[in-house]
């Protein structure tokens, strides 16, 4: 079994993070990235290192910095908002049209009705 170095197991902790944060399994980030199930599986579990070209497909992907990949983020609350709505605009984005749609539908009557709770209030 190979050594797992403490850079890989950081930033296989943080590609595991993204991923999970963009709601993607391992399956459909290692076919963007070109990469086989176990290669990324060992990416994150720290047993193989990140090559530069897999960086960068990873950040283009899914619209992160490399320094979050490579040194993680301890971001503020504001920021964790930003990074979550560019990440569903990301997810919605590659939707097909008829679930966009249907998406669309049920965040307008969610928001209608979070709106009417609000006059309630």
């Amino acid at each position: 079994m190979r050594e797992k170095k403490p850079l890989n197991l950081a930033v296989g902790r943080n590609v595991k993070l993204i991923r999970e944060q963009a709601g993607m399994t391992q399956e459909q980030l290692a076919e963007i990235l070109d990469l086989g199930d176990k290669h990324l599986s060992a990416i994150e579990r720290g047993v193989a290192g990140l090559s530069l070209p897999v960086l960068v497909k990873l950040c283009d992907a899914l619209s992160v910095t490399a320094d979050s990949v490579l040194f993680g983020c301890e971001r503020a609350e504001d920021d964790d908002r930003a990074l979550a709505v560019q990440l569903l605009t990301e997810r919605l984005q590659r939707l097909p049209g008829k679930q966009f749609d249907a998406v669309q539908k049920v965040l307008d009557a969610l928001l209608a009705a979070m709106d009417s709770q609000q006059d309630i209030k």
